[in-house]
């Protein structure tokens, strides 16, 4: 082979090499622009679809009962989004949901699938949940002064319009409405002025005062619309105690067992008797810090009647004291309360565990309760509830039992164990951790429950019971996802 062969065949091989890297090289450029193309349109189509529902939130802030889009007909909805230089930037096309129970929208899901007008191939999908925002939000809220201890761990947002004094973990917000407050001895203090957060909790940074009240006015239940709407669509109970305060037969009431679904109620049910009460003596009581008297113990039960909870409307209205407990079927709220006689103020009792028949957030409780929600004595020596829990006039506590000389804790009843709660406690006159758990009986160190955990419940936040109360009367958005 000659010299000019020998340079001729490198040249063709070398050639074909450097067209080969070429070409790939070529494709990976064109691949790359594609796919930046691609995820450019992608993002045009996600803020088309942000525009989408932005716009029937306008569209529902002028028309809050339209979910047709002003046409009066089935969606979907496609509106056109224009382009700040006049033209189109592509169709947001909405589908909206409503969700009601009771007769009443509670909220609504509305997609939105926004579609590029350069590349209508391409399209994002967006689902907002439009609601007023609940106070299911929260952890706890409430209208008093509080104390987190140290074994109290505490993972959600938690609110006082009053002072706080946070002395365990905390792995959320904790906020007052206050700059500085007077600390009581009920809260181990001796009158000091302290921040409207103090003590020596795990994380300061995320303390915050003073901050906005919550409204307790504005999430108090309507009661009598209540009862109207219960005993047209749900369970209504009517009083079955009698008398004033002063007498035994006041503290009567009902003794309410949630059921499972099963083959002869499908939707769930709950298992109804009236209840006598009996006297526990020896009480230190949480309301008036005295020694006292309760009627939180079910001495006897009669007239068992199981209902099933009805499909359309889990509202369930009794007009006298109730003991809850059982395995909630569905969204249920239970209302605590009398609207037909100006001096009887009911309260809720919790007599055991609170759990849901599913945990795939299809379950829920909302309970509440014209005065207090009381944790009876007998209560499970480790008390699980789920829920949300609410005290309107009142306080979520649990009573300090002492022996007869009130030299010492009544053994039958103090101490117990854990206490957890997955959801919301809201009380007007505070959430009384410092009875619930950790409390002496004069010389006798351990009373209440020992230790506690309170944990919010990320779907009763967007999808509560009906009637749970709201934060604001506004509604917005309260929950969005990419599908």
């Amino acid at each position: 082979m000659t010299a000019r062969g020998s340079i001729t065949l490198l040249v063709l091989v070398f050639g074909s090499i450097f067209f080969a890297v070429l070409v790939a090289l070529s494709g990976y450029v064109l691949a790359q622009n594609r796919v930046q193309d691609v995820m450019r349109v992608r993002a045009e189509a996600f803020s088309i679809a942000e525009a989408g529902l932005d716009y029937y939130h306008w569209h529902l802030a002028h028309f809050p009962t339209d979910l047709t889009n002003g046409t009066g007909g089935s969606g979907p909805y496609a509106v056109t989004i224009p382009d700040p230089q006049g033209g189109t930037a592509g169709t947001a096309t909405l589908a909206i949901t409503s969700n009601t129970a009771c007769g009443q929208t509670l909220s609504m899901d509305i997609a939105s699938k926004g579609t590029a007008a350069e590349d209508p191939s391409q399209s994002v999908t967006l689902i907002g949940r439009y609601a007023q925002p609940s106070i299911a939000a929260y952890d706890i809220v409430t209208n008093g002064a509080m104390w987190f201890g140290s074994s109290e761990t505490i993972n959600g947002p938690v609110h006082s319009n009053n002072g706080i004094r946070e002395d365990g973990p905390n792995n959320a917000p904790v906020t007052s409405a206050v700059s500085s407050w007077a600390c009581p001895s009920s809260l181990g203090c001796h009158g000091e002025t302290e921040p409207g957060v103090f003590g020596t909790g795990t994380h300061p940074e995320l303390w915050s005062f003073p901050t906005p009240n919550i409204d307790f006015q504005g999430i108090a239940a309507n009661f009598s619309a209540d009862k109207s709407i219960a005993q047209a669509y749900g369970i209504y109970l009517p009083r079955y105690s009698s008398g004033n305060a002063n007498g035994t037969a006041y503290y009567k009431g009902y003794h309410l067992v949630f059921n499972a679904p099963d083959a002869t109620y499908p939707n769930g049910s709950v298992t109804v008797t009236k209840v006598t009460p009996a006297k526990v003596s020896n009480v230190f009581l949480f309301d008036t810090s005295t020694y006292g008297t309760e009627y939180s113990l079910i001495q006897g039960e009669t007239n068992p009647q199981t209902y099933p909870i009805p499909s359309g409307c889990g509202l369930i209205f009794v007009e006298d004291n109730a003991w809850i407990e059982g395995v909630i079927p569905g969204k249920v709220t239970v209302v605590v309360a009398n609207v037909s006689n100006a001096d009887v103020t009911p309260s809720a009792l919790i007599h055991g565990n609170i759990t849901y028949a599913s945990a795939n957030g299809s379950d829920g409780l909302t309970l509440i309760a014209e005065k207090d929600i009381t944790i009876t004595p007998d209560s499970p020596q480790d008390l699980n509830i789920n829920g949300v829990y609410v005290a309107q006039t009142g306080s979520f506590a649990r009573n300090l039992y002492m022996n007869s000389s009130h030299s010492g804790c009544n053994t039958t009843y103090e101490p117990r164990n854990t206490f957890s709660v997955h959801g919301t406690i809201v009380a007007s006159l505070g959430q009384n951790e410092t009875w619930v758990i950790g409390q002496s009986c004069g010389s006798e160190p351990d009373a209440g429950y020992q230790t506690t955990a309170n944990l919010p419940d990320r779907a009763l936040a967007t999808d509560p019971p009906p009637f749970t109360p709201v934060t604001s009367t506004d509604w917005q958005f309260v929950d969005w996802q990419q599908q």
